[in-house]
């Protein structure tokens, strides 16, 4: 059995309660990941040529308020 599959198993016998905790708890895991994810996008430079593309359009008018 792999690591996923006991979390599988593992998540499948929680109690509607433990659920409900697990869920907020791998939500805030999730989001932190993400965060960490983008920063360190950002600090390569991954997202510049998007950022200089974002920039353009707004510079020539073509972005609007959301």
């Amino acid at each position: 059995m792999t690591t996923v599959e006991a979390i599988e198993a593992a998540v499948k016998e929680l109690s509607p309660r433990e659920l409900t905790e697990f869920r907020r708890w791998f939500a805030e895991f999730d989001a932190a990941q993400w965060d960490e994810q983008i920063e360190a996008d950002a600090q390569a430079g991954r997202l510049d040529a998007l950022a200089a593309e974002a920039m353009a359009d707004f510079a020539s008018g073509q972005a609007r308020e959301l």
